[in-house]
């Protein structure tokens, strides 16, 4: 899982390094500077990529820039889930120009697109799945078994609570982080159930 919640950005570069971790080839992204003039490509590179295992990117108002644009091209590459809440929105890139007095000036120079060359400008990053900081409250539930009086007790019970127990859990009051781990947890499970255990060949038909 990464986490670039609150996350306001930095260097486009680095943006770069940290998408190129987690992909190994096609465009990251594309800066053009007025009028597309001054275009530049920023390609993954196969070299030293971390396996395709299961990955969740959790965003949210604070999402800006240089996070943007890992989110952005995790997403179009269909890398990573991106979960939680739209992004800031600033698909620009600023360059600072140094005075003699000491002071600068910020100057926008290009806007940055994804992949797909998408511009997130104001539009911000939309998640695949929309989760909501807050967990809505829960409806009343009525009676289960385990309710009724003189009813049949379970004797796995106790071991049960007690891997529960040791398992651990996320801060109760994050929710995304929490529905992040559920989905990362259901994969696993997803795929444990299709997977043969080592050594047993697959039956067949």
């Amino acid at each position: 899982m990464l986490d670039l919640r609150n996350n306001p950005g930095g260097l486009l570069d680095q943006a770069v390094r940290v998408a190129d971790v987690f992909l190994p080839s096609g465009v990251i992204v594309t800066t053009e500077g007025r009028g597309k003039r001054n275009v530049e490509v920023e390609k993954a590179r196969e070299k030293d990529t971390e396996p395709g295992y299961p990955l969740i990117v959790l965003v949210n108002r604070g999402t800006a820039s240089a996070s943007e644009i890992v989110a952005g091209a995790l997403q179009d590459h269909g890398r990573a889930v991106i979960m939680g809440t739209p992004t800031f929105g600033k698909g620009s890139v600023q360059t600072i120009i140094a005075l003699e007095d000491g002071s600068g000036v910020k100057l926008t120079v290009a806007r940055y697109y994804t992949p797909r060359h998408r511009s997130i400008q104001e539009l911000g990053i939309s998640p695949d799945v929309m989760v909501a900081e807050a967990a809505p409250p829960l409806p009343a539930e009525g009676p289960g078994e385990k309710d009724l009086r003189r009813h049949l007790r379970n004797e796995a019970i106790p071991a049960v609570a007690s891997a529960t127990a040791m398992a651990g859990a996320p801060a109760k009051d994050d929710h995304q982080l929490r529905t992040a781990l559920d989905y990362l947890r259901a994969v696993g499970i997803f795929k444990s159930g299709l997977e043969p255990p080592r050594g047993v060949a697959a039956k067949r038909e």
